[in-house]
């Protein structure tokens, strides 16, 4: 079985024993959903070759009905069509669109604005959503929490492009036939998603894509 879809089995075992663990209240029913979050846990640490503690921390670790988790990126855009991305520090500088987990009690769009603001220091107004994609159906390397991308249309107002944050190594502008697929942060941004939104951002009539 391809590891993509070993992943997504690993994926609904855990959320189907988070829910059991959530609802169930016979003791017996608890202690089974118990033994399908350790045999999760067990296979994806196969599977990634993670420590058994790491993967209980940010897999197993969570109470309540089992939901995926939201990865907010902004995708602004110069007067030329220019694309803003910033070196990731978490993955070696590679390239990717600003953006991160969405924090609560920040609307999408604020969240946009914020990641923007700290790995840029460039100020944006967010004003369209172009697409929302399921994390499952692209190339992107297995990661134990199961995601949906939304990707935001930002209009800079403001602010200075910084070099150096707590969270990026670089900044630049790109031409869009100048994009740097080969040196992608592939956890947080693929090829195809960066041309994607990108065509969507510079056509104001294209339709909003979702998975």
């Amino acid at each position: 079985m391809e590891s993509s879809h070993l992943l997504a089995h690993i994926q609904r075992l855990q959320a189907l024993a988070q829910a059991g663990l959530t609802y169930a209240a016979d003791p017996h029913d608890r202690e089974r959903y118990e033994e399908l979050r350790a045999i999760s846990v067990q296979m994806l640490t196969e599977l990634t070759d993670e420590p058994i503690a790491k993967i209980i921390r940010v897999f197993a670790s969570e109470t309540g009905y089992a939901t995926p988790k939201v990865d907010v990126r902004a995708v602004v855009l110069d007067n030329h069509h220019n694309v803003l991305l910033v070196r990731e520090s978490l993955d070696q500088g590679r390239w990717t669109l600003p953006g991160g987990w969405a924090d609560i009690g920040l609307t999408p769009f604020e969240n946009a604005a914020k990641e923007v603001a700290e790995e840029t220091g460039l100020l944006v107004t967010p004003f369209r959503l172009l697409a929302v994609f399921d994390k499952r159906k692209h190339a992107h390397p297995p990661q134990p929490w199961y995601v949906y991308k939304a990707f935001i249309q930002c209009e800079v107002v403001g602010g200075a492009l910084l070099q150096n944050t707590l969270e990026t190594e670089g900044a630049r502008w790109f031409r869009q036939d100048q994009l740097p697929s080969r040196d992608l942060s592939e956890d947080r941004i693929t090829a195809f998603q960066l041309e994607t939104v990108v065509r969507l951002a510079a056509d104001p009539r294209a339709a909003v894509l979702c998975d």
